[in-house]
């Protein structure tokens, strides 16, 4: 069975529904892979999109409200699946706040994510997500910086800020390890929900973390480096830019480790 459900405050969508969504670009949302009807995470995913809407719209849904759409969309789904998750105003976008215009939950289900296997070569692009620590749509870079990386032969692109500070990856958080640390890059980066997770299990592990300035310049072939979102904690990466990196195993291991003791909730 494929899935392909998509509802609005936990009614099936109409295409009027959807035609004026169709194109707002006011929005914020959290996607999760779904196993079995639950979800790692699930605490973190629901902090995320209080938070969003708290700063977009000044206000946030209960989260009984946001688990019951939630819920309505997977009952009727297979137990596996990639369930997205958005939030945004009746207001809409080009328009100034209106304080009593209701919040909309949109959740769209569909198949489970196949990841690639790496390893990945990531490009260098110069740029800077605007506001950074929100997951909001309509971020044509994302998709322009990975096809320019494709068109120079990389699998896919990391992100440089004006500093020379490496940051993120199009849709995924970066790490590294220098054989006894793991790295997260200091930037201004969108802290994704896989990012939280392990960093959480990681210290219950006792693995040290730290959070450090990380430029090309920096990446020797002693350091190995992973890409992480929904999809799978840890993309093994061969390069990133003309930087080539240790493609050894233990990093990757490690990280999933660390997430598969992280326990599924149900929906």
């Amino acid at each position: 069975m494929t899935n392909s459900i998509t509802l609005i405050n936990g009614r099936d969508a109409s295409g009027q529904d959807l035609s004026s969504l169709a194109f707002a670009g006011y929005a914020h949302f959290t996607s999760m892979q779904v196993r079995g009807g639950a979800v790692r995470g699930l605490d973190l995913h629901l902090d995320r999109l209080r938070t969003a809407s708290d700063r977009l719209f000044g206000r946030h849904l209960p989260d009984d409200t946001v688990l019951g759409y939630l819920r309505s969309a997977v009952e009727n789904a297979t137990p596996d699946a990639t369930v997205t998750t958005y939030v945004t105003s009746r207001s809409g976008e080009f328009q100034s706040a209106d304080p009593k215009a209701e919040l909309d939950v949109l959740v769209k289900v569909t198949d489970p994510a196949t990841p690639p296997e790496g390893p990945l070569g990531l490009d260098v692009a110069l740029h800077e997500r605007e506001v950074p620590e929100i997951k909001h749509v309509g971020e044509i870079a994302k998709t322009h910086y990975l096809r320019l990386a494709n068109d120079r032969g990389f699998e896919d692109a990391a992100f440089e800020d004006r500093r020379g500070r490496l940051s993120e990856a199009t849709i995924w958080n970066l790490a590294f390890w220098d054989g006894e640390s793991v790295i997260w890059p200091e930037a201004d980066i969108l802290t994704g929900i896989t990012m939280r997770i392990l960093d959480r299990r990681l210290q219950a592990m006792g693995v040290p973390r730290e959070y450090r300035e990380v430029r090309k310049e920096d990446l020797t072939a002693d350091y190995s480096a992973v890409v992480m979102n929904s999809w799978s904690p840890a993309i093994p990466v061969s390069r990133v830019g003309d930087r080539n990196l240790s493609e050894d195993p233990t990093f990757a291991k490690l990280l999933h480790e660390a997430y598969e003791s992280e326990p599924f909730v149900r929906l």
